[in-house]
């Protein structure tokens, strides 16, 4: 199972308790299709950075999930179709790789110098 988190916008002229079915809704979107929510953050009411349809405010959602790779398209489809939701994003968390070795580190070979150096120190003396 893949990790991914979801962000999406909620129009603030929607309720409070029509507003808590809709995050309830899409959570059971995410179990119905065999996912898992680890985190639900509710943010709140923020100023969105630009004007949507006319909107300057609107209510943020964080869900942080796992699932199968078919279920942010189905999620997706599921948000682009409420007419509540101005935006939404979800995105794939990348896991690093601890198997990799790190290139090792290039040194410059060191020239022999110091005998140039005397033997000019010599002719000037």
């Amino acid at each position: 199972m893949n990790k991914y988190e979801l962000i999406y916008i909620i129009d603030t002229a929607v309720e409070e308790a029509a507003r808590k079915d809709l995050i309830e809704k899409f959570n059971g979107i995410i179990v119905a299709n065999g996912g898992e929510v680890v985190k639900v953050e509710e943010w709140g009411k923020r100023r969105l950075a630009y004007a949507i349809d006319y909107k300057t405010e609107g209510y943020y959602v964080y869900v942080a999930f796992n699932g199968a790779s078919e279920l942010p398209k189905e999620l997706s489809r599921n948000l682009g179709i409420n007419e509540s939701v101005i935006r939404s994003q979800v995105v794939k968390l990348l896991t690093k790789k601890s198997s990799v070795k790190p290139r090792p580190v290039r040194v410059a070979p060191v020239a022999e110098e110091a005998p140039a150096v005397e033997a000019a120190q010599t002719t000037e003396a």
